[in-house]
């Protein structure tokens, strides 16, 4: 209880002068910005795969820069501390939750997701239907028929050989073990 209420007690605090932080950066350059932090958001995030490029630090970083700047852009300074908060519980809770869900809770973690999906896909059909059949669309190919498509590839896929291969040695080495 204690985190939360310093979380929120230094963001207030802070809410002007984040109003005031890129006074002097156009707005064009600041929306540009906050989309290649998102876009890196995205790129470094830990999907679950041990990966180089993986670096929660560094996504976390990225998302939460990308809500500031673009917090600066608003009317009031309680508008910047509601953007930042909302980001803080969207890119750092969020995935914790998630992260507990899947690992304690399989089944309530997927119904969680589509429940989610769901909810984002009806909170877009009110704002604009086609985009929210495109976003149906891209939901529906990316979760079932990518996953589809590759697993049928899968039977067509067929090993070949050639000097690219590392070298194979056929002899019988027992000899030399005595």
């Amino acid at each position: 209880l204690k985190s939360p209420l310093v979380f929120a007690a230094f963001t207030y605090g802070f809410s002007p002068v984040l109003k005031t932080l890129t006074e002097s950066i156009s707005t064009d350059t600041i929306y540009a910005m906050s989309a290649l932090m998102l876009l890196g958001h995205l790129i470094f995030f830990d999907y679950g795969a041990s990966a180089a490029i993986v670096s929660s630090t560094l996504s976390l970083n990225m998302a939460i820069f990308a809500s500031v700047c673009l917090a600066s852009r608003l009317p009031r300074s309680l508008h910047a501390f509601v953007m930042v908060t909302f980001a803080m519980q969207i890119f750092a809770l969020w995935p914790m939750l998630q992260q507990k869900l899947k690992a304690q809770m399989p089944p309530c973690y997927v119904g969680v997701t589509l429940l989610f999906a769901l909810a984002a896909l009806l909170a877009l059909a009110t704002v604009s239907r086609v985009g929210a059949v495109l976003f149906a669309s891209l939901l529906l190919a990316v979760s079932c028929l990518c996953p589809y498509c590759l697993i049928r590839l899968q039977l067509l896929k067929d090993n070949i050989h050639g000097p690219w291969d590392e070298a194979e040695i056929k002899e019988d080495l027992s000899r030399f073990l005595m």
